[in-house]
């Protein structure tokens, strides 16, 4: 059986005009009302806008999913 990963993407601009795409995946936590994350993948070169960053950080996650 398949299974599922939880996983999140987010943009960071770690300079004026800098993204990076960042792909988180949920941890087992103590309580069930709270997720925690961890970095699994992030870029290694900045974008010059946040849609391209988020654009490439896409496909890394379906990469990730398959």
């Amino acid at each position: 059986m398949l299974s599922l990963r939880d996983m999140a993407l987010t943009v960071e601009e770690r300079g004026e005009g800098q993204f990076y795409w960042v792909v988180l995946e949920a941890t087992e936590a103590d309580d069930g009302d709270v997720m925690i994350y961890r970095r699994i993948e992030s870029a290694a070169r900045a974008q010059s806008t946040y849609s391209n960053a988020l654009a490439l950080g896409v496909d890394v996650v379906r990469r990730l999913a398959d």
